[in-house]
């Protein structure tokens, strides 16, 4: 870990790991813009010497804010809407004159975490965007230092960092209280993934049937792939009491009717079916899928705005919020009996 010939130079992560602190305290006592224990100071100091670490680029960046690069932290970067929120800040940032990275963290393991907050700040970026779609975003946001500009983008409001929002909630309160305008007597959710105990979708479905009155059945654990919604669909075709199914995203949603549909059940006669993000193949599936739609490159946009009245020294402006559209098509329909 040292600076000889042939070896690897020393990165942020060596620093903390000698000198027995976190990588952000670590880039605490480099910029020195929070305090930071004298004696944590003097060990991660120590460290820097034993290891003939180099970080002088890096503080002069973080303190100066003369960095170029803008750092984008995301769990996924192939399904849908992580792929259009990335493509909304890059798109912004490159249009302001920065270079945009990208960092995936694929769990929530302390080595992944640590790799990755080690690999974002040896970029000495001028800021960072968090995708908090997920347990590792989650991750990143507590763990990353605030002597950085930093937004958060979910789907969910964090407490104490700018955030671009997509009200999920409400947008999934509405989504439900429409099928149970068409005569459902419930709704059944298949939800994906969440990043805390319960995101914004499962929260606005439960809410709506509470409001309604009507039962609150256990929802369906569907992963990130269309095949776990597929199974779903054919576990829950002998179900008569399963009317209509509120899905996670689109792709769920798509792999549920084709789980009915291998069944003998029929979308939208015998069980309506609703997804979430309007995807680009939404509109082209086969029943047209009832959704909502999320503005997802219109959310990166948005982060990057906050971010840059941050890099700024804006302290105005911490939250932009927008409410996703209810988008009706052929896939959601009055019940009738099977």
């Amino acid at each position: 870990m040292t600076s000889k010939k042939g070896a690897r130079p020393a990165v942020i992560a060596d620093v903390a790991k000698l000198a027995g602190v976190s990588v952000p305290t670590v880039s605490r006592v480099l910029t020195g813009a929070a305090k930071v224990r004298p004696e944590k100071v003097r060990r991660v100091m120590d460290a820097i010497a034993q290891l003939n670490y180099r970080p002088s680029a890096t503080a002069r960046a973080l303190a100066s804010r003369q960095s170029h690069t803008i750092a984008i932290i995301a769990g996924n970067t192939s399904q849908y809407g992580y792929a259009e929120t990335i493509r909304g800040v890059e798109e912004e940032a490159r249009a302001d004159g920065f270079t945009v990275t990208i960092t995936v963290v694929e769990s929530v393991d302390d080595d992944e975490i640590e790799r990755a907050t080690s690999l974002v700040l040896d970029q000495s970026p001028a800021g960072i965007v968090v995708l908090k779609f997920d347990p590792p975003g989650v991750a990143m946001l507590n763990t990353l230092p605030r002597d950085i500009p930093l937004v958060a983008v979910s789907g969910i409001r964090a407490r104490d960092v700018p955030q671009a929002v997509l009200d999920e909630g409400t947008a999934a309160e509405t989504l439900t209280e429409y099928l149970l305008g068409l005569g459902h007597r419930t709704v059944h959710h298949v939800r994906v993934p969440p990043s805390r105990r319960e995101d914004g979708r499962t929260t606005g479905w439960r809410r709506a049937l509470k409001k309604a009155d009507a039962p609150i059945p256990a929802p369906f654990e569907a992963t990130w792939e269309p095949a776990s919604g597929r199974e779903i669909g054919r576990s829950i075709a002998s179900d008569p009491e399963v009317t209509a199914v509120f899905c996670g995203n689109d792709e769920i949603a798509m792999g549920v009717i084709k789980g009915l549909s291998d069944e003998g059940l029929s979308v939208p006669r015998d069980v309506s079916v609703v997804g979430f993000d309007d995807h680009p193949l939404a509109a082209m599936w086969s029943p047209a899928l009832t959704t909502v739609r999320q503005d997802f490159g219109g959310l990166g946009a948005r982060a990057f705005e906050l971010l840059r009245g941050s890099m700024r020294g804006d302290e105005g402006r911490k939250t932009s919020s927008a409410l996703p559209e209810l988008v009706l098509r052929e896939s959601a329909a009055a019940p009738s009996p099977r």
